[in-house]
């Protein structure tokens, strides 16, 4: 399944990008305001 990745969460995680296809493990979380999901504390898997 895709799931929105914001720059910002990928920076926090201390990764320069991600690569398509690459896995990560990752939260879900929704945005307050808007109700949008995205990954969120991500890792490598």
């Amino acid at each position: 399944k895709d799931v929105f990745v914001h720059i910002s969460a990928v920076e926090r995680a201390g990764m320069r990008g991600l690569d398509e296809g690459q896995a990560i493990a990752y939260d879900l979380e929704t945005d307050q305001r808007s109700g949008k999901v995205s990954a969120a504390n991500l890792r490598s898997a």
